[in-house]
């Protein structure tokens, strides 16, 4: 008789698995469509005859577009729910993605990944709204999942791609990429569920009331923070490396770091509930092993590289997870990650350039990689001090 009870729980059980899955599988496609084009730059530039700024905007307009309307996506996401709001971002999405395999000319290129980035924008501040509905009582390890999953997507893109332009043209590994877009779009459509649709009641009701919160600003620097620090990182490593007169390819252990971090820094925001302490030993880590980089022998180095992409990406999974069990934000969810996520770019657009301007100045990297130390260090600790 005691098992009785046991049939009512496993449909939410099945349902859970299944919607903490597809957070992980859009999380993964996001990065997968937008760095897909990298590896193929030679490519596209000799049969479009682009130069190498005409190639660079083709990149940076999906992350322009995706700046743009990560906020708008939060609202809509808040509103009529998540399940809705992705079914519409995630054909615009495939739709893009496989129509920029057929872009006959460098405009409609860049048009395709415009609406590319426009679908995308809405996979963070929905991703979230799935967390807290399906995984109430691990929303850190959950966060961490699909946190995860990005780093999984980046990495497929950038060491998949060159193998397959060995066998097919750029145009064709792009639709291969679309058609997986399309797959999970249609797999979104006929299984995504929720219980807990939109509203039309908040306790924020409105963008400004979610900037009034003190909390959202200590969250939006976390985000600059772990995003800045992580892509500047991830952009000069291989020249440090090569002025260190080491190979390059150990860079690899940066995003190694990231894919760890969310999992485990996620299930230990779950365990040890005092996310201050968590984030402030991960400020404490990600400054020391910063600087390590700096001056570390070589078997500390490898350590100091996957602890500095773990340490920064592990206070990018805690922010990310937090604002689902705070009393006032969770009710404005979408909006709030909307907000940081956008905003939060302000780091990856501002930190590699001044990497390269102290290198430019120095002549060396010592005085680059302490900026970014300092940026993640003193932002996390100090962070952690006022956190709630």
């Amino acid at each position: 008789m005691k098992n009785q009870a046991l049939p009512s729980k496993s449909p939410f059980a099945a349902s859970a698995k299944l919607m903490l899955a597809f957070s992980f599988a859009i999380a993964f496609l996001l990065h997968v469509l937008l760095f897909a084009t990298a590896p193929m730059v030679t490519e596209i530039m000799e049969e479009m005859d682009l130069s190498h700024a005409q190639f660079g905007l083709a990149f940076s307009v999906a992350m322009i577009s995706l700046i743009l309307f990560r906020i708008p996506w939060g609202l809509v996401s808040d509103r009529t729910g998540y399940v809705k709001a992705l079914k519409i971002a995630l054909v615009i999405s495939a739709v893009s993605a496989l129509l920029r395999a057929f872009s006959p000319s460098y405009p409609t290129l860049l048009l395709s990944q415009f609406f590319l980035g426009l679908g995308l924008a809405a996979v963070l501040p929905c991703l979230p709204l799935l967390v807290r509905e399906w995984a109430p009582r691990t929303i850190g390890f959950s966060t961490g999942l699909y946190v995860s999953g990005f780093a999984a997507g980046n990495a497929t893109a950038l060491a998949l791609t060159p193998h397959l332009l060995e066998t097919m043209a750029w145009r064709h590994v792009l639709l291969l990429y679309g058609g997986l877009a399309a797959v999970l779009c249609g797999l979104w459509w006929c299984l995504a569920r929720s219980t807990a649709e939109g509203t039309s009641e908040s306790q924020l009701k409105n963008l400004g009331a979610v900037l009034r919160e003190r909390y959202v600003w200590v969250l939006l620097f976390f985000m600059i923070a772990s995003m800045g620090s992580y892509d500047t990182l991830a952009t000069w490593m291989p020249k440090v490396l090569e002025m260190k007169e080491l190979n390059s390819e150990i860079a690899s252990l940066l995003p190694l770091g990231f894919f760890l971090a969310g999992p485990t820094v996620g299930l230990a925001s779950d365990r040890f509930r005092n996310r201050k302490v968590i984030v402030g030993l991960l400020g404490v880590v990600a400054a020391a092993s910063i600087l390590g980089i700096n001056y570390a022998p070589f078997s500390l180095l490898l350590l100091c590289l996957f602890l500095s992409g773990f340490s920064v990406i592990g206070v990018l999974t805690i922010t990310l997870a937090v604002p689902a069990e705070h009393e006032r934000l969770s009710a404005s969810l979408g909006s709030v990650v909307g907000l940081i996520s956008s905003v939060g770019n302000i780091g990856p657009a501002v930190m590699p350039v001044v990497f390269g301007f102290l290198m430019d100045v120095t002549g060396t990297f010592h005085a680059s990689l302490l900026a970014v130390a300092a940026l993640a260090g003193v932002t996390f600790i100090l962070g952690s001090r006022v956190s709630e």
